[in-house]
């Protein structure tokens, strides 16, 4: 009998799940991801480097020998990126601007954005509701038109806990259309009949990215450029407000009894409260040139890979069942806030 006793447990070889994979390899795509997209900004200066990088991380998740390590491997890591280095990105970007900035630019301007951004917002999210598209896609596509482009959407998508893919596909669709932008808008100049400076207020008010404003606004010169990051950076002040005001609107339809180890979202999230600290740290003066040069490489470096990172989560093939209609939203967006941007410079000339 005691032959036939079975061996101790402690023999046989353990198995069990597979160690889910770390951020490494993510972070690691995502470095090279930047790399290519410095590059590719090197080479055709037009191009900004944040745009770059949304298009590489879309070309990264569908070329057959890459795509297999995107959706597995590098999935956690990259997914790290999207999220984390965006909100660290987005603080910084507060050091872009001052309160004297938005002093400087004179009421008449600021009531203009003020104008654009509340029209383009709203009628961009309900536009995109009566479309029907799904999720948060409406928001988040309104969030990137009216304010700062990808940056905007990842601060809205943090504080909403937007599905990723929803993220990506409204990232996609906002970095398309501004490049676009830089090809459309210059034409457009002389036939509006716009001085210099008007159009490089109009670039400010009606691109979506930072990137995206420069590379149209210098095809008409120094003076337009400065007028068109001035107003750019006004409407990235309202970045703040907004993502608070859609914060407090998410905790408030959240009124049900939250699960076990849930929490309710902030009234103004972490990183909005640093980039705001940001903004009163750069009206302060006390950072030297070389602080804020350092500090804008990180952010673009930071952005690029968050973008890179959200766009390797767009899936063309699933976007087939709404496609037409978020090309249709961004279609029908792009010309809200060209319009009432155009309307709006008129009236402050």
């Amino acid at each position: 009998m005691a032959l036939l006793r079975e061996r101790p447990t402690r023999h046989r070889p353990l198995t069990g799940p597979p160690a889910a994979p770390g951020k490494l390899p993510g972070l690691a795509l995502a470095a090279l991801g930047v790399a290519a997209a410095w590059g590719v900004h090197r080479l055709v200066p037009a191009v900004p480097m944040l745009t770059a990088a949304v298009v590489l991380g879309i070309v990264a998740a569908h070329l057959p020998w890459v795509r297999t390590t995107v959706r597995g491997a590098a999935r956690p890591g990259l997914t790290f990126a999207g999220k984390r280095l965006m909100r660290v990105g987005i603080v910084l970007l507060g050091l872009k601007l001052s309160l004297d900035d938005v002093l400087g630019i004179g009421w008449a301007t600021v009531l203009m954005v003020l104008a654009v951004v509340a029209a383009t917002f709203f009628g961009t999210w309900w536009l995109g509701r009566r479309m029907g598209l799904p999720g948060d896609q409406p928001l988040l596509v309104a969030t990137g038109y009216s304010i700062c482009g990808a940056s905007a959407i990842g601060a809205v998508a943090e504080a909403t806990d937007s599905d990723e893919r929803d993220t990506a596909t409204s990232v996609a669709l906002v970095t398309l259309c501004g490049t676009l932008a830089i090809a459309v808008l210059p034409l457009l100049h002389g036939p509006l009949g716009l001085t210099d400076a008007e159009f490089g207020r109009w670039v400010g008010a009606s691109v979506h990215d930072v990137g995206q404003v420069v590379a149209t606004a210098q095809t008409a010169g120094p003076g337009a450029l400065g007028e068109a990051v001035l107003v750019k950076l006004m409407r990235v002040a309202l970045l703040a407000p907004l993502v608070a005001a859609v914060a407090l609107s998410v905790r408030r339809r959240r009124t049900a009894p939250v699960a076990a180890g849930q929490r309710r979202p902030p009234v103004v999230p972490l990183f909005v409260a640093g980039f705001l600290a940001m903004v009163l740290l750069r009206s302060t003066g006390l950072v030297p040139g070389i602080g804020l040069d350092l500090a804008q490489h990180a952010q673009e470096l930071l952005l690029a890979a968050a973008l890179f990172g959200l766009g390797s989560a767009v899936h063309l093939p699933s976007l087939t069942r709404t496609g037409g209609r978020v090309a249709g939203l961004g279609l029908a967006a792009w010309v809200v806030v060209a319009g009432v941007s155009y309307a709006g410079v008129l009236l402050t000339a």
